[in-house]
């Protein structure tokens, strides 16, 4: 399974607004039993999809971006494009159900 890039306020412009292709990214909290739920599926999700980036960005220690992207439950998953938030996917979704939200930017 593919690791999963650990996103921070610090450097999300870089890694997340600033990627070439189209970027998930997971808000979650370590304390939270179906963000857990959703970790392997976004592992799959990478090692499988070469056209999207994927990553995570724990909320408890980021606030400023959960707060810029008014995430008010998690699991959140926005996907980025050309800098731009595109899609807002809230709650856990199987891996088939993911790949199928996300796949008009994997394609």
């Amino acid at each position: 399974m593919a690791d999963l890039a650990h996103v921070t306020d610090a450097d999300f412009a870089s890694l997340v607004e600033g990627s070439a292709k189209p970027f998930l990214l997971d808000f979650w909290a370590p304390w939270c039993g179906p963000c857990r739920m959703m970790e392997p599926v976004l592992k799959e999700v990478a090692a499988e999809t070469e056209a999207i980036s994927v990553g995570k960005l724990n909320v408890d220690e980021n606030p400023g971006t959960a707060t810029r992207f008014d995430i008010l439950s998690i699991p959140t998953l926005l996907v980025f494009k050309d800098g731009q938030a595109v899609k807002k996917i809230v709650g856990v979704r199987s891996k088939k159900q993911l790949l199928e939200e996300i796949a008009p930017w994997t394609a």
